[in-house]
């Protein structure tokens, strides 16, 4: 099994989720003060909640789960969501809904930027906080708006999708990490109130494979990684993925840039690319890469495919 930059065997799953990271490289890491006051922040209104509501990146549900949110939620209901759905094939969203069916939970797929799948969230967060009003109406008190939070890693659209349940633009949405910077109450209808929180990250990211998913897809902020090391990683990850799953294929690459991507490395595809088409630039063709992929313009592709 590859190891991660520590020299430790920390992936879920040995096969389908294994990146092979030089040893000499840096590390990833990138916790901006932003997060963590918002961190603090956000423990402490907790214990105000009824539910929480957690959006992950479908491309990487795995990578994008906060170590410490069991601990955080406590007995707390959760819907869980798994945004970009529009970035992964049907047929990866099926086996990934099958898998966590088999650990005892479910999975919410949405498109926050086009709206899909939104009504069912806002109808699970509803129905999350309906046990908070019975034991208010057991005890004589009216009931009230359901609290939920909205709790995720950076730019995996947890205000996008917040502005899709609100119908209009209230809070601020980018695709690209660190936008929302400060925790705040929006009231969606008579029933539910949501809690906006910034991108909360590990303060160290000790799992240097799950580091490299956050940079292919945006999740975490540019300075933090080197550009043509991450295009590189993310030809060699995929190709690792089309040869153990015929749920991935990277034809499109190939034919987008007119160039095999059977032709060796990441790292070689690179060079090749750079030297043939965008004259020996090879950040410049990096950069393109990465933002191609992010863009969608090599189709529906998944980084992670659920563990055997």
């Amino acid at each position: 099994m590859p190891l991660t930059a520590e020299g430790s065997e920390s992936c879920l799953d040995r096969d389908l989720c294994s990146i092979v990271i030089p040893m000499s490289t840096p590390e990833i890491q990138w916790y901006p003060g932003h997060i963590a006051k918002a961190e603090r922040q956000l423990l402490e209104q907790l214990n105000r909640v009824d539910a929480v509501l957690e959006v992950r990146d479908a491309r990487i549900p795995l990578a994008t789960r906060h170590p410490q949110i069991d601990r955080w939620i406590g007995a707390k209901e959760r819907v869980l969501v798994l945004n970009r759905m529009d970035m992964i094939p049907p047929d990866v969203q099926t086996v990934w809904s099958q898998w966590f069916k088999a650990q005892g939970s479910s999975a919410l797929f949405t498109d926050a930027q086009h709206g899909k799948g939104v009504d069912m969230v806002c109808r699970a967060a509803e129905m999350a906080g309906a046990a908070m009003n019975e034991r208010r109406q057991q005890r004589g008190m009216t009931p009230r708006a359901v609290r939920v939070v909205v709790i995720g890693f950076p730019n995996v659209g947890k205000s996008a999708l917040i502005n899709r349940l609100l119908k209009r633009r209230v809070v601020e949405s980018a695709r690209r990490p660190g936008v929302t910077r400060q925790l705040r109450w929006v009231r969606v209808g008579a029933s539910l109130d949501l809690l906006d929180a910034p991108g909360i990250l590990p303060s160290k990211l000790m799992d240097q494979t799950a580091a490299l998913k956050l940079a292919f897809c945006d999740d975490i902020g540019e300075a933090a990684y080197d550009h043509q090391r991450v295009a590189a990683a993310l030809l060699d990850h995929l190709k690792t993925l089309e040869s153990q799953s015929d749920l991935v294929s990277t034809q499109a690459i190939s034919d987008r840039y007119g160039l095999p991507l059977s032709i060796g490395t990441g790292e070689t595809y690179l060079y090749e690319l750079a030297l043939q088409q965008f004259q020996n630039d090879r950040e410049r063709v990096a950069q393109k890469l990465l933002n191609d992929f992010r863009k969608g313009l090599w189709g529906p592709l998944p980084l992670e495919l659920p563990p055997i």
